[in-house]
């Protein structure tokens, strides 16, 4: 794991914070919601290559 994915997802976490709201004060509460939600999508397709790689060797381990 690299710590420019730490950088990444620390700025998508930045900017969907601003921009959630911002968007929860201008009243579009489902926007914001929508938003955040996306923020969370993007990050997970991020980090689930490294989850499956660590079950892949937690598995590798105990088999052995």
């Amino acid at each position: 794991m690299s710590v420019n994915l730490i950088f990444k997802i620390a700025a998508v976490g930045i900017l969907v914070t601003v921009l959630s709201q911002v968007l929860k004060h201008s009243g579009r509460d489902e926007q914001a919601f929508l938003t955040s939600l996306a923020g969370l999508i993007i990050v997970l397709f991020w980090i689930v290559p490294y989850i499956y790689e660590l079950f892949e060797t937690m598995q590798t381990l105990f088999t052995l």
